[in-house]
């Protein structure tokens, strides 16, 4: 292990490869139950691979997911990870009326509560999709009875990003507890640190490198975050998008398994939950 020994939390987004937001121009919502559907098979794979290392995880996983694999949602929960919420149908909180969003993570938290008989205390919106125009999400988690969100990526992006948010946890005005997914200051910019595309663009020496400056120098928690199609490099292509598209969904997939092993023995991990809920002296 050559990170100091801060338990860093390992996340997994539970999604298919066509849910992806950047796919929604290309595949219709009404289409989905048309298509392959891969997850079963890939977070199966992801559950051996943690059980071998005795890692447990947090899956922030998606309503539509759980409702047609319940078996799989059961065996997350059997393991010692904990589910966490990703919403229903993977649309962008910035997307959705308040309204509609309370009843997307209300839908999906009772869901996977009643498939799981487990609490379900976290959420991460898709596409890190809460932003300074739509932080009554956080008012709207609270009330639904989440504890914790991990929906803000403290960068600049063409997606999503709030840069001059806070890098690490803190409360929002609701008391709702925000885990930023990880960024690493440098050159008086936020640089993504947390894994996603970014981790299979990077050498993965650099990837490790930047989580243990986090580890080393600011003495905090990583959050580490992937998804199942990213260790499945069979996965069926989608026609016609965009090169920018292609490039961001398809780069490294056939090595990305072989990095995760690697992290998985180069650092410690653990569940969001263990790590961040058992604080008691998160700033108000």
């Amino acid at each position: 292990m050559l990170a100091p020994a801060i338990t860093n939390a390992l996340t997994i987004d539970v999604e298919d490869y066509f849910q992806v937001s950047a796919f929604a121009p290309y595949i219709r919502r009404e289409d989905w139950d048309a298509r392959e559907c891969r997850i079963e098979r890939n977070v199966g794979r992801i559950l051996d691979m943690l059980a071998a290392r005795q890692t447990q995880a947090t899956f922030f996983t998606l309503g539509w997911i759980a409702e047609r694999y319940p078996q799989l949602v059961r065996r997350i929960v059997a393991e010692g990870h904990e589910l966490a919420s990703h919403g229903y149908g993977h649309q962008r909180a910035s997307d959705l009326s308040r309204a509609e969003f309370t009843q997307d993570v209300t839908r999906a938290k009772q869901l996977l509560e009643d498939l799981a008989g487990a609490p379900v205390l976290g959420y991460r919106a898709p596409s890190f999709s809460i932003g300074t125009a739509n932080l009554w999400a956080f008012d709207a988690l609270a009330q639904a009875g989440y504890r914790y969100s991990s929906s803000i990526y403290p960068i600049k992006h063409d997606h999503y990003g709030m840069p001059d948010s806070p890098r690490f946890a803190y409360r929002v005005a609701s008391g709702m507890l925000e885990i930023p997914v990880t960024t690493l200051r440098m050159m008086n910019r936020n640089l993504p640190s947390s894994g996603g595309g970014y981790f299979r663009l990077l050498p993965y020496a650099v990837s490790r490198w930047m989580l243990q400056q986090v580890n080393r120098q600011d003495r905090e928690a990583a959050i580490f975050y992937f998804h199942p199609w990213e260790i499945d490099a069979g996965q069926p292509r989608i026609p016609g998008i965009d090169a920018k598209t292609r490039f961001r969904h398809y780069l490294n997939l056939a090595r990305m398994e072989s990095r995760l092993h690697s992290l998985l023995a180069d650092f410690r991990w653990g569940r969001m939950d263990r790590i961040f809920l058992a604080r008691d002296a998160v700033p108000a």
